[in-house]
Parts: structure tokens; C-alpha cells; sequence
């Protein structure tokens, strides 16, 4: 850490006093700040109906417009939002240099690859950037089929259907497979889209503690016999803490209480298994083994959007009724599509990015132990998280990476519980053993400022 960075650290320190970022817990939880903000020139009154003292709206006001004088005053850019340019890998172009980057989920690297990206040019050229339509009605086109084909097999079941948004994916599903009266039993852990998902279901959604067999038996025991229909929906990467669900002892336990299961693989395809083919792979189970297989093209296939896999009838379901995956919405862009397709085929064809994948993840998670980090539930896999514990320390020393050329995502409340801030390091098969022991040495002497 160079002199500079241990003296920002020490003026971030000193001009925050701990305070400046302080998120109050009460507040928070009331989506009410202590006081409201002035926006667009006057005061709105928490009583009102307008937008701008809409609760929600007045304490992210109040808590980032903080964040931002307290980064102006001291002349060093915001980390939120801030830009880069040029393609995200192992390093990224950004504050005028290039940086070592932890900050993007681009696993295999292959959002870089020229292949992939020749194959959504080439798809531009034949289709357009749009179908301009859903597909059930004039916006079909024969790459969606073959694409839809390529990750049934991977997943041992009928079909799949593709979307254009991961979040939304989780969300629709849920919201179109359960509905009132009917129990969604998630991971206490799942992804903000789940329960978003839940919440536009109108079903009574109860949580089990993370990764725990036990309590979701537990939960099962009490509450199955009061609701039609239940699911049990999961990660099986999560993408907070980097560990993996147990998945054959989870089912086993929802089958026993006639329960579905739907399981989130936005961070595990392309990742878990010896061929990158997720967590189905890792654990050698069948196709059946869960009803619902979601998954993302955003992170190890390199493009952007969402698929659905499992039996026909339920794909047939999501394709002809289902608001928000196929029906009511414009079909995925031909390029993304075109993409991803080319990316899964990279994937098989060269096994060696994803055991180069695992070998640097190991190889991060071993030197994280080594000096001393607080990693939590992380299992070695690319997702890194280091634990802090502290919301102004994690986004000061993100601030000190920064500053020493590293690009890692600080993770503050709400998107982890208060007291469990952390920096959260994406390893991907294209990073170097010499940029992983740069980052976590460096990041090792800011810590030692706090």
C-alpha cells in the first residue's frame, strides 16, 4: 500500500468520524430517515402522496447524497456508479488507468471473447437488434429453439425457454407458479428477485436458515399441511457468500413434504461441476432431481438475460401464459441469444477455462486464509467475499483499492445484514496468481489502517 493510499485512508477516516455514511438501523428499517432531505428546491412533507416523499425515496436521498459530498470534499470519485470503459476482465479501464478487476461476475471470460462476440454481430446482421415483438406472436426467430435445446440437454430434461432478464426470470416464475394459499420456502439467503417474485405471487413465503437441512424440515413439519401448493426454492451459489447449497439433502427433504423445488444457477452454470454444467453436474443428479432449473446468460455465458428448464408441460406453461416471461414481453435481443449459444459451446469445447476457474479460486481462497481475512461461508469457490463488518470501513477501503488500482465491490446493508459488510472479490479463470496476490496484499494493508 503506497503512502498516498494510507494517507487517504486516514483522511476518509477522519472526515467520517464513523458517522458521515452512518446507516441508523431504526431508520432503515422504517425506510424513514431521522429528517427530510430538500429535493428540487423544497421540503416535502412525510404526510404527502407525491413521489419524492415517497419513505423509500427520501432515505436513499439522504443516505447516498451523503456518500457523494463526503467523496467531493475529498476530491476522490464516488465508487458508485462509477464508469469504465472498454471491455470488464481481468483488468478494467477506469479513472483515466487500468485496474486489476474483482468487480465483475465474468467467470470464464468469454464477454471478451472475439468468437462470442462475432456471433452477435452475425446474428445483428441476419435478425436485426430486435424481433420487435413477443415471441408468441410475430417475434420468434429458429435461434431461441436451438438455444433452448442446448440447455436441455445440459440439463437433462424436455425444455427450456429463454427470457430477457435474470431478475425478472426468477420473478415471474415465482409469480405465475404459486399464487394465494399456496407456500413458497425459500433459503433465508435467496436473491432479492425471488422474493420479489413471492411478493407478486401473493403466497405466504417463509424462510429456513441458510443451507440448513434441519430447519427446513423443520419449518416443512409446521407449516406444509396449511397451503395447496409449496416450493422450495434455492441458490445453488450464493452469490453473497460464495458457498453451495446441499442440494440432495434439501430435496430429499421437500419431496418428503410434497413440496416443488426451483433452484436459482445464475452463479453456478458455466462454474460448478467438472464441465462448468452447475450444480445438477456437481452432484451427479438427475434431470427430475428439481422441477424448476433457472439460470442466467449474464455471468459465465458472457451476454445478458434469463432461461427456464424442466418438463415440457411447464415450459410449454411459462411460453403461453406466463406475464412477463414470453407472454407481455419483447423477445431477447438476437445478438444475446446468438451469444450465449456460442458461449456454451466454447465452454464444452475447451474444459480448461473452467478448471482454470477452479484452480484460481482455490488459489485466492488459500492466500485469503493465509493472511488472516474473515472470509465466512466461502468454500473456495470465485465468489470471495472478505468480511469486514463495518459499512464506512468496507466502502473506505474500496475506495483505497481504488486508489492502489484495484477494483472490488464493496457490499453494505441492506444488501447484507448490519454487521456483516464485506468486499466481495469475483475470481474468474483469466486472472493471473500475480494479480490475485496483488489485490488481497494490498487490500491486507489497508485493512491494517482500520
Amino acid at each position: 500500500m503506497t503512502t498516498d493510499s494510507r494517507e487517504i485512508a486516514r483522511q476518509l477516516l477522519a472526515r467520517t468520524g464513523y458517522s458521515t455514511v452512518h446507516v441508523d438501523e431504526n431508520a432503515a428499517a422504517a425506510g424513514t430517515p431521522k429528517s427530510a432531505p430538500t429535493l428540487l428546491g423544497r421540503t416535502e412533507s412525510a404526510q404527502g402522496r407525491g413521489l419524492l416523499d415517497h419513505p423509500d425515496i427520501v432515505a436513499t436521498v439522504a443516505q447516498f447524497d451523503g456518500v457523494e459530498q463526503m467523496f467531493a470534499g475529498l476530491e476522490l470519485p464516488n465508487p458508485l456508479y462509477l464508469p469504465h470503459e472498454g471491455k470488464s476482465g481481468p483488468t478494467i479501464r477506469q479513472l483515466d488507468r487500468d485496474m486489476i478487476n474483482f468487480g465483475s461476475f465474468n467467470y470464464l471470460g468469454l464477454s471478451a471473447d472475439s468468437r462470442v462476440a462475432d456471433a452477435a454481430k452475425a446474428a445483428i446482421d441476419e435478425y436485426g437488434t430486435s424481433v420487435s415483438a413477443s415471441r408468441i406472436v410475430s417475434g420468434q426467430i429458429p435461434l431461441y429453439a436451438q438455444f433452448e435445446a442446448q440447455i436441455a440437454e445440459k440439463y437433462d430434461v424436455d425444455d427450456a425457454v429463454v427470457t430477457t432478464s435474470g431478475y425478472l426470470t426468477n420473478a415471474a416464475a415465482v409469480g405465475y407458479l404459486l399464487g394465494h394459499g399456496d407456500l413458497a420456502v425459500c433459503d433465508a439467503l435467496v436473491h432479492s428477485s425471488i422474493v420479489s417474485g413471492t411478493e407478486w405471487a401473493g403466497c405466504r413465503r417463509v424462510t429456513f436458515r441458510h443451507n440448513d437441512p434441519a430447519s427446513l424440515e423443520a419449518i416443512l413439519k409446521m407449516s406444509r399441511g396449511s397451503f395447496g401448493r409449496a416450493m422450495v426454492i434455492l441458490e445453488s451459489h450464493y452469490s453473497m457468500d460464495g458457498d453451495v447449497a446441499l442440494l440432495p439433502q434439501l430435496v430429499e427433504i421437500a419431496r418428503r413434504f410434497d413440496c416443488a423445488v426451483m433452484i436459482d444457477e445464475a452463479h453456478s452454470f458455466g462454474v460448478l461441476g467438472e464441465r462448468g454444467h452447475g450444480i445438477r453436474e456437481l452432484y451427479g443428479l438427475p434431470g427430475d432431481a428439481v422441477d424448476v432449473w433457472m439460470g442466467t446468460m449474464s455471468k459465465a455465458l458472457g451476454s445478458v438475460g434469463g432461461f427456464l428448464a424442466g418438463r415440457r408441460e411447464l415450459i410449454r406453461g411459462f411460453k403461453y401464459s406466463a406475464p412477463g416471461l414470453s407472454m407481455f414481453a419483447t423477445a431477447p435481443a438476437p445478438a444475446s441469444i446468438a451469444a450465449a449459444s456460442t458461449a456454451l459451446a466454447i465452454i464444452d469445447a475447451e474444459p480448461e477455462r473452467v478448471a482454470r476457474l477452479r484452480e484460481n479460486a482455490s488459489y485466492a481462497f488459500a492466500l485469503s486464509q493465509s493472511l488472516g481475512f474473515a472470509t465466512g461461508l466461502a468454500e473456495g469457490t470465485p465468489i470471495l467475499p472478505i468480511i469486514i463488518g463495518d459499512t464506512q470501513k468496507t466502502v473506505l477501503a474500496g475506495v483505497s483499492l481504488l486508489h492502489e488500482g484495484i477494483n472490488a465491490n464493496s457490499i453494505t446493508y441492506p444488501s447484507v445484514p448490519l454487521g456483516e459488510e464485506r468486499l466481495r472479490f469475483f475470481v474468474s479463470s483469466e486472472h493471473t496468481h500475480e494479480q490475485i496476490d496483488t489485490a488481497l496484499t494490498v487490500l491486507a494493508s489497508v485493512l491494517e489502517q482500520f
